[in-house]
């Protein structure tokens, strides 16, 4: 069985992903990382260990993988403290800048731990950026939409970041940090816009216009339940790799 433990368990998708490891037959829950809901029990649901520090965490819970789902303050400190602590981190929290997915690429390396980044744990915006990176060639006059909850805080997400960087890369015209406000960010060159509504979930359009033509390509999540599946493709993945992997749509072949 996997060791499996979850930073950010009171959040909508921290509690799914908890249940999803405790329900799996492959994966063993050994604890949980927030401080907080430490403050206020010793265990979760009375038999799993709630921690306030990633070395406290990994002395004595001994998780083989973490599934980093806190927020753009906290990814970047405990995908770091995991991999240096020898637990393969499985991260779906976005806010990550380039700067500091190179500094976690280097030290993924250099520990040996394997390490992914998945913006987006659904399979089917997984296939959607893959896709997009096909059509760019072809295609390369292009911009992205992407439309989240209002209790999204970070813009342009972290999908449509990644999404338009995997297609600069697949256009050959590079990468950049990407300028802008987020409601017409320009990411690797291309423009991405984003939408806060209630309502909405998680959505995300990417719109390729030629002469005479345009191409939509678009992916729909109605629930958080469809991020699951990838979530257990990347915690099984993980265990295989000795460094970091930028993107779910990397293991879905």
């Amino acid at each position: 069985m996997i060791r499996v433990a979850v930073a950010g368990p009171r959040g909508r998708m921290g509690a799914l992903a908890v249940e999803t490891m405790i329900t799996g037959r492959e994966f063993l829950l050994v604890g949980v990382l927030d401080r907080k809901m430490a403050e206020k029990a010793d265990t979760l649901a009375g038999a799993v260990p709630i921690y306030t520090d990633m070395l406290t965490l990994a002395e004595e819970a001994k998780p083989d993988v973490l599934i980093e789902l806190t927020n753009h303050e906290s990814v970047y400190p405990n995908t770091r403290d995991a991999i240096m602590n020898g637990i393969r981190p499985v991260v779906g929290t976005s806010g990550l800048t380039e700067e500091q997915i190179g500094k976690l690429s280097e030290l993924s390396g250099e520990h040996g731990i394997g390490c992914i980044l998945a913006p987006n744990f659904s399979i089917g915006a997984a296939l959607l950026m893959k896709f997009a990176s096909m059509a760019v060639k072809y295609m390369p006059d292009a911009e992205i939409i992407e439309l989240h909850h209002d209790g999204k805080k970070d813009y342009p997400s972290g999908t449509a970041s990644l999404t338009a960087r995997m297609m600069a890369e697949s256009a050959g015209t590079g990468s950049t940090e990407g300028t802008g406000d987020g409601r017409g960010t320009d990411v690797s060159g291309i423009p991405v816009h984003s939408v806060r509504l209630p309502g909405l979930l998680s959505h995300q359009e990417v719109l390729f216009g030629g002469e005479g033509q345009l191409l939509t390509l678009r992916h729909d999540s109605f629930s958080r339940q469809s991020y699951m599946s990838g979530m257990v493709l990347a915690v099984k993945d993980v265990m295989n790799r000795d460094c970091l992997i930028d993107g779910l749509d990397k293991i879905i072949g």
